[in-house]
């Protein structure tokens, strides 16, 4: 047996000891545990809790398992999201495919127990747009999926948004650019592949005989080709636009998540044919900021709405004070006075339902929604008080993946 990974893996000394040797289907072992919101795969699939982590172990075959080993790898690299690889396990014994070991995306949830719960079954638009973007992203990235569906993904609440994460790729390839055809491909297989998964939730009764699968899969399509337009599409300018028009489209392009590594100005009769080279936007800038100044490590859009919260608080402070404050300061008492103090209030039974940066997300959504009821600012604190007491108990509590439970014990032979 032999477990080929990229150091440092600091969790592969824990796995050692799992019965490599015998078929996945068949492993007793403690550290072996159920993830409610998994997604469905054609393969073999169960989890492992080690070292507080939780690993995904795929049977596969070995030569797609060392190529999905080297895609997702590379995917990291590109800034791509999707699942973290940790290896691959071979020369496992005869007749006995290879494993391969990726680590579970936390507080994810995949598309069927989205939609088996309450909070998930009005998302179509959001699961939609998370899951055009990341297709664009790829295709930005030269990686063609090849298996574009909603079964391959998995999904994280990303202050109220959803964030999507490639998690099969065994399918894909990945070429220095994709042609039309290509990205064609990948659509229609997404179409094909998506409509039938949402006619199976209907046919399950996860989602309402009302929504028409048809008119989903087209949308997505719509989707995909607008945002792909507005990321390549050429644009000719007039001289006396050019300065504000470019600075225009770069912002736009930026608030999309996507960066641009050039501009080209080619003349075009009275103006100018503006084509601009778009690649990925290197991921997290909030995150970082925000770890920067507060030592939080969150998801991005949640780093965006708590350094939003931030900047108010500073605004407040230097209202108070009557001078500047420090943004060092603002946030360090921010972190003291608001964001800790919320998140110790959480009752210990609710903790891991939402992790806590979604839930201080929530809190601030619930206090704008009760200040607009009072006509007056209620406050951080009592916004909690009353989301704590009112709203967070009613969200189902395997609704993401924060928490894993025992494994089944396989039938005797």
């Amino acid at each position: 047996m032999r477990f080929l990974f990229s150091p440092p893996a600091e969790a592969t000394a824990g796995l050692l000891s799992l019965p490599w040797r015998e078929p996945l289907a068949d492993w007793v072992d403690d550290r072996l545990v159920e993830v409610p919101q998994r997604g469905l795969s054609r393969h073999i699939v169960r989890f492992v809790a080690e070292a507080g982590d939780v690993f995904a172990l795929k049977e596969i075959d070995e030569r797609l398992a060392r190529k999905e080993y080297q895609l997702l790898r590379q995917l990291v690299k590109l800034g791509i999201p999707a699942v973290e690889v940790l290896g691959v396990v071979v020369d496992r014994g005869p007749d006995t495919d290879a494993i391969l070991v990726t680590h579970f995306l936390d507080f994810s949830t995949s598309y069927r127990a989205l939609f088996a719960n309450p909070r998930g079954q009005h998302m179509t638009d959001r699961l939609l747009d998370a899951q055009v973007e990341l297709l664009v992203r790829l295709h930005l990235a030269g990686f063609m999926w090849g298996d574009c569906s909603l079964s391959n993904t998995l999904f994280r609440l990303d202050a109220g948004a959803l964030s999507a994460h490639l998690v099969d790729a065994e399918t894909a390839e990945i070429h220095p650019t994709l042609s039309d055809g290509q990205r064609r491909y990948d659509v229609a297989m997404a179409r094909e592949r998506v409509g039938g998964e949402l006619l199976d939730l209907q046919a399950g009764g996860f989602v309402s005989e009302e929504l028409d699968a048809i008119e989903v899969v087209d949308e997505l399509a719509r989707r995909y080709e607008a945002l792909w337009a507005e990321l390549t599409s050429e644009e000719v300018l007039l001289p006396e636009e050019q300065r504000y028009r470019i600075g225009e489209r770069v912002r736009r392009l930026n608030q999309l998540g996507f960066d641009v590594d050039e501009i080209e100005l080619v003349e075009a009769g009275e103006g100018s044919r503006l084509r601009m080279t778009t690649r990925v936007a290197e991921p997290g800038h909030h995150r970082r900021l925000l770890f920067a100044r507060a030592g939080l490590d969150v998801q991005e859009n949640q780093a965006r709405r708590l350094l939003a919260d931030i900047a108010s608080f500073r605004g407040y402070l230097e209202q108070t004070a009557r001078r500047p404050v420090p943004e060092a300061v603002a946030a360090n008492r921010w972190l003291d006075e608001i964001y800790e103090p919320v998140i110790a209030s959480i009752p210990a039974d609710l903790r891991g339902r939402l992790d806590d940066a979604e839930i201080f997300h929530e809190i601030l959504e619930h206090r704008w929604f009760l200040s607009e009821a009072s006509g007056k600012d209620i406050g951080t604190t009592a916004a909690a008080n009353d989301y704590l007491a009112s709203v967070l108990p009613a969200v189902p509590g395997d609704l993401v993946a924060g928490a894993v439970l025992p494994a089944a014990k396989p039938p005797p032979p």
